[in-house]
């Protein structure tokens, strides 16, 4: 059957000029890792630094791998690192569908477009021969058996319905493609293989959908990771097949890390267990504070900006530039992470942390009695990421079992002689306070040390120990005192005493 040719007209007219158009495609194939984030991240600044669009089209034609809720786990993702995108399948555009599936019609007209032209061909061979190929050979290249078939035999095949999928026909020489990152590459064709286009259930491959949907959808810019260079020549040889105009090529070098189990550097990898977005922030990490480390994964600012570390995502576009991208792998490495996220947390105003911090405060510290938000002020400048609260806060509920020698404290002049003292002075003072509140706690034992004629520390290092159990607590004496409130304050401090004597 003779092709429609304004069929392929109608689609060419619908694409959109003029503009920066960039995209983010990925498999729903589960959760984001950080290799993607940053794929995705980058597509974004490219768009919106130039004032262009940012699409997001999912590609779900390996159905093999697919995996439930994962396309919601990417809106989700995206949409809290703040990435929103212009077209979608969420939310529609000029050249949808957006989902790969969705367009499968599609493909199979260009592939027979390419038939027609001579840049690819039936290929019906089993699995059993190409089993057979890479036995002898596993690193053998497809051996164009089907190539010489004649129209006829063709034919043959076809009215006997056997299955056949379609190949790409690279030609003989050699291509040439621009990267913006690596620069021109040169490549001989006999090194790549007549990749298959279109399965024999009548999907595309990720590698041919990808070329024909960029190209309806008016990609400028392809942002991908540096194991894709190999590939770029294919998709160089089906745009020049097809007569189309190529993008610019942003290939990104590995994220790499430190293999715990080995000590071996290696690309990160979700199948081996390395953090995903998800992970992160399970593990109490702030999607800003992951969004402006994952930026400077492989990229860096320039001029004026070449020494700053903390960037908001408006800042992020303002200043990305793809000149900044490295040609060398990046290290991802927890304890920058860390760093970063403290800083973001430190910043946060009180009211913005008790709140991102009040669940994990609600895991150890049960009683409703006590203030989170009080307890969230001790703890913002002594976090690196949320997770830490737990273990911060464990003795507000219940006063964990202490050993004694933790009143022993050479800087403080404390053992626990003078602590007993102490605390059997400090228990009156606290006890007769009018009005229990944090000034006037703090006046009152100021007050107490002054009259016992020692150093603030030697008097409140034993009241905090007896009030948490603990060597090192967020918050000293005074915060803790009253947050805990005078009855169960004053009850702590005498099972301290009791302890003692």
């Amino acid at each position: 059957m003779a092709l429609d040719r304004q069929w392929f007209q109608d689609l060419e007219t619908r694409i959109p000029k003029g503009e920066v158009r960039t995209r983010f495609a990925p498999s729903p194939t589960g959760y984001m890792h950080v290799g993607n984030l940053r794929t995705a991240l980058y597509t974004y600044l490219i768009a919106r630094h130039a004032g262009g669009k940012f699409i997001l089209r999912i590609e779900d034609t390996d159905q093999g791998r697919l995996v439930a809720d994962a396309t919601d786990i990417i809106y989700a993702t995206m949409r809290r690192c703040g990435l929103n995108w212009d077209e979608g399948p969420d939310v529609g555009g000029p050249v949808g569908p957006y989902i790969q599936t969705q367009r499968r019609d599609l493909y199979g007209k260009y592939a027979q477009l390419l038939i027609e032209t001579g840049h690819a061909y039936r290929c019906f061979c089993s699995e059993e021969r190409l089993s057979q190929l890479h036995q002898d050979d596993p690193n053998a290249k497809y051996d164009r058996h089907c190539l010489s078939l004649t129209p006829e035999e063709i034919q043959a095949k076809l009215d006997a319905g056997e299955p056949y999928v379609i190949r790409q026909r690279i030609p003989e020489g050699t291509t040439t493609f621009h990267d913006a990152v690596y620069g021109d590459i040169t490549v001989d064709n006999s090194e790549l293989d007549d990749q298959i286009l279109i399965k024999s259930d009548g999907l595309p491959t990720y590698n041919f959908a990808n070329v024909v949907d960029d190209h309806l959808m008016g990609i400028t810019h392809v942002v991908r990771g540096a194991e894709y260079l190999s590939s770029a020549p294919k998709y160089n040889l089906l745009y020049e097949a097809f007569g189309w105009e190529i993008p610019t090529y942003v290939h990104c070098a590995s994220v790499m890390i430190t293999d715990r189990s080995t000590g071996a550097v290696r690309k990160m990898s979700k199948r081996k267990g390395d953090p995903s977005y998800e992970d992160l922030m399970e593990q109490g990490y702030l999607s800003e504070a992951v969004v402006n480390y994952v930026a400077l994964l492989g990229w860096a600012p320039h001029g004026a900006l070449s020494e700053q570390e903390f960037f908001t995502l408006p800042q992020l576009v303002d200043a990305f530039d793809i000149s900044g991208i490295s040609k060398s792998p990046s290290a991802f490495d927890l304890e920058k992470l860390n760093y970063f996220n403290a800083a973001y947390l430190r910043a946060m105003s009180p009211e913005e942390f008790a709140k991102v911090a009040q669940p994990y405060i609600r895991q150890g510290v049960k009683n409703p009695a006590y203030d989170t938000a009080a307890i969230a002020a001790l703890l913002q400048a002594r976090c690196e990421k949320l997770t830490d609260i737990l273990e911060k806060v464990d003795f507000f509920d219940a006063l964990p079992d202490y050993d004694v020698e933790l009143f022993t404290n050479k800087k403080s002049k404390t053992n626990p002689e003078v602590s007993l003292k102490m605390l059997q002075a400090a228990a009156p003072v606290l006890s007769a306070i009018p009005e229990w509140n944090q000034q006037a706690i703090h006046d009152a034992l100021i007050r107490l040390a002054e009259s016992l004629g020692v150093k603030n520390a030697t008097l409140m290092w034993p009241l905090r120990i007896a009030l948490t159990g603990r060597a090192v607590t967020p918050g000293g004496a005074v915060e803790i005192c009253h947050i805990l409130g005078r009855d169960e304050a004053l009850r702590r401090i005498q099972a301290g005493a009791d302890k003692l004597s």
